[in-house]
């Protein structure tokens, strides 16, 4: 039986950096802590915030869970529950909200979590929520989840292929592109790294522009 279960199916859509996170630490609590499960919003906060299996570090306060809490419930992701003592809680409707299954929760839970990996890195880090017996079952995972839609290369094929999920928006998969490219080979390595410098410090100057923005948006409804 999977951990969690939504009334209706919706769609993948993409998702934001925190929502992200909050999405990631449901399905990883529920797989690795499931006595704890489902989650206080203290608790959602700590594991999205804890400094370990984590890619970039956040630091997200009350605000910012509740408004990433709205997001994934508001796409059918994630939901509210009554806990003991009158308590409110959280669980993830990932498996029916992504369409996978167990393997593929542990690998999509993973990139959510820690950001774009090889396939050795995959299979390594998502043993905790599911053990794949070797490369080539790990592989056959994510064979599955590219054909979903869910996720994809980022880099060329051969040893150390790069994959990503495709729950990012689009300035965060344009930023994520030109970082990728910054740490590829190239023949004209000068020349692309100099474009792409130009490109991440134009993404990061739009990205911090955005943040200001939806801060002075939600100072102005509180």
């Amino acid at each position: 039986m999977n951990e969690s279960s939504s009334d209706e199916h919706r769609k993948p859509v993409p998702l934001s950096a925190a929502a992200r996170r909050v999405l990631g630490v449901l399905v990883e609590k529920a797989k690795t802590t499931p006595d704890a499960y489902p989650l206080t919003l203290n608790a959602i906060i700590t594991g999205s915030n804890q400094k370990s299996n984590r890619a970039p570090k956040m630091e997200l306060d009350e605000d910012d869970a509740l408004s990433a809490m709205d997001e994934l419930r508001g796409v059918g992701a994630a939901r509210e529950v009554q806990g003991s003592g009158r308590a409110i809680k959280y669980r993830h409707a990932a498996y029916d909200w992504l369409d996978v299954d167990g393997p593929g929760a542990a690998v999509m839970t993973e990139l959510l979590l820690r950001g774009p990996q090889t396939i050795g890195e995959i299979r390594t880090r998502a043993s905790r929520m599911h053990a794949f017996e070797d490369l080539q079952a790990a592989q056959a995972v994510v064979d599955t989840l590219v054909e979903k839609g869910l996720v994809e290369a980022v880099t060329p094929p051969g040893r150390g292929q790069v994959f990503s999920h495709t729950l990012y928006p689009p300035q965060e998969r344009q930023y994520l592109e030109a970082k990728i490219e910054k740490h590829s080979p190239a023949e004209d390595a000068g020349d692309n790294r100099s474009a792409v410098d130009q490109l991440l410090t134009r993404l990061e100057s739009v990205n911090e522009r955005i943040d200001s923005l939806e801060k002075r948006i939600a100072d102005l409804e509180s």
